[in-house]
């Protein structure tokens, strides 16, 4: 890790460490047959600002809701590739996937990973991921629900979305609203040429309102990460200790700059 990303990440310690994020990459968040049917996925686990990449285990479920109806395992699709951020040379555990689109509609593609222990924070993490993807124009399923422990449900079309536009989320626990709950929001920073002038501009941080609902407005063109963090009822145990398990509900959102 480069001085100045543990720097920062050392200094966040004190009252915000450094986020994670469970990532879903596609290609494009949007696809003409003009362009193509072949989408390719990069499934992750990291910190996407700082560049910085965790191990991931071969997650326990990873899939698609196709137009809020379909529900289809892809879990055989994946691949184990290593990757490196730009914070380190070291190579990270990953994982990849090419999915051919067929129809038109809104594909959402959805990740449960196995926890994740931190040994920093003293927790497992387990990051619900999704992201949307449109397919040849027709604009259906884009905020259906795939049924996770916890999820984002777009209140914002998750598309076709310009640099300013506000971005709104109902977050649900359990299949419930989750009110007041906590939301980091991070840029993907994939080559590192967004440099935080302080650690606190590294993770967005804002809270739903009492009904689970949170807004943000988008201020760089790129992908953004929501990810809305609760505890799990249950504890998992670690060397003979119960701990902690955060679960996050956590959305990827590509905007654009208007030319």
């Amino acid at each position: 890790m480069r001085v100045g990303i543990a720097v920062i990440c050392l200094s966040a310690m004190a009252g915000l460490a450094c986020a994670h994020f469970g990532m879903i990459i596609p290609s494009d968040d949007i696809v003409t047959p003009e362009e193509g049917r072949v989408l390719k996925l990069r499934v992750m686990f990291a910190h996407p600002f700082e560049g910085h990449l965790m191990e991931m285990e071969r997650p326990a479920e990873f899939g698609v809701l196709f137009r809020g109806r379909q529900r289809t395992s892809l879990l055989d699709l994946l691949r184990p590739v290593k990757l490196r951020g730009y914070a380190d040379d070291k190579p990270h555990q990953a994982w990849e996937a090419e999915y051919r689109l067929r129809r038109p509609g809104d594909y959402v593609f959805y990740l449960v990973p196995k926890p994740y222990w931190e040994p920093a924070e003293d927790k497992f993490i387990v990051h619900y991921t999704k992201v949307v993807v449109n397919g040849f124009g027709m604009e259906s399923g884009w905020d259906a629900e795939v049924g996770l422990k916890t999820e984002i449900i777009p209140l914002t079309r998750p598309y076709g979305l310009y640099v300013g536009n506000v971005f709104r989320g109902l977050v649900k626990v359990n299949g419930k609203p989750a009110p007041f709950t906590e939301v980091e929001v991070e840029y993907y920073n994939e080559d590192g040429s967004v440099k935080a002038p302080a650690p606190p501009f590294v993770t967005q941080v804002i809270k739903c309102d009492a009904n689970g609902v949170f807004s943000y407005s988008i201020p760089r063109a790129g992908w953004w990460g929501f990810a809305a963090l609760n505890e799990e009822a249950e504890k998992l145990v670690k060397d003979g200790e119960e701990k902690p398990v955060e679960i996050g509900a956590v959305i990827w959102v590509k905007a654009y700059e208007m030319r």
